[in-house]
């Protein structure tokens, strides 16, 4: 036997078609009872009971009960990084599962990862920010300069509350349809969480997508310039 990690289990887990788009719904950060990851997984609610055991135990989701009711959700952002690269390569190699059209171009343009923007629009930010000098880039590593600081706080982040986590402040995450990377981590979630109480945008319910309103993307393409 080979030592190190065991992918081949969690490759396994996520290849199943039903656990897939399971684990696919659950990217919009929210989480889902088990009858509703059922009728996303095209499935019934005995066999999703079956499959949400299995990734419970493979570590990829979590689980919490209110009330009576349980919901089920993903362990954790790598999970989700994980999963949009999955989904990058994916559509690189031309394995897509519906043709395009209204709903994927609109997913393409603005939809959530995680609970941080993704899309065009993602990209976009993250390139602006870059070019600005809002951000700094080494590989996988990204800094939020001084001035980058300042500019979120400008939009309404609070860094008193993001410092108090543990988790990445900023972190690159491979968007799957624009094959550039847009911001993920604590501060791209905070973002993203400004954006909506300015009412620049909001969210689709029971979707990914996202929307800009008329005033909203005057207001984000004036602080994150498109590129020329």
């Amino acid at each position: 036997m080979k030592d190190g990690p065991d992918i081949a289990r969690i490759a396994a887990l996520i290849g199943d078609p039903a656990r897939a788009n399971i684990l696919t719904a659950l990217m919009s950060g929210k989480a889902l009872t088990a009858g509703e990851l059922a009728r996303e997984g095209g499935i019934t609610p005995q066999t999703a009971s079956s499959h949400l055991k299995k990734l419970l135990d493979g570590g990829l989701l979590r689980l919490t009960g209110q009330g009576r009711h349980r919901y089920y959700a993903l362990a954790g952002e790598d999970v989700a990084h994980t999963l949009e690269g999955l989904m990058g390569l994916a559509a690189g190699r031309g394995h897509l599962r519906t043709r395009t059209g209204p709903k994927d171009a609109a997913l393409r343009e603005a939809r959530i990862c995680y609970n941080h923007l993704a899309g065009e629009t993602g990209v976009q930010m993250y390139r602006a920010m870059l070019a600005a000098g809002h951000l700094t880039e080494n590989g996988e590593n990204v800094t939020l300069t001084g001035s980058g600081r300042k500019l979120a706080r400008t939009l309404g982040v609070d860094f008193t509350t993001l410092e108090k986590s543990r988790a990445p402040l900023c972190r690159p995450c491979l968007d799957w349809s624009a094959r550039q990377s847009h911001l993920a981590g604590k501060l791209g979630r905070a973002m993203l969480s400004a954006m909506e109480t300015q009412d620049w945008l909001h969210r689709v319910p029971d979707s990914r997508l996202i929307r800009f309103t008329q005033g909203g993307r005057v207001a984000f393409n004036s602080l994150f310039p498109p590129a020329a």
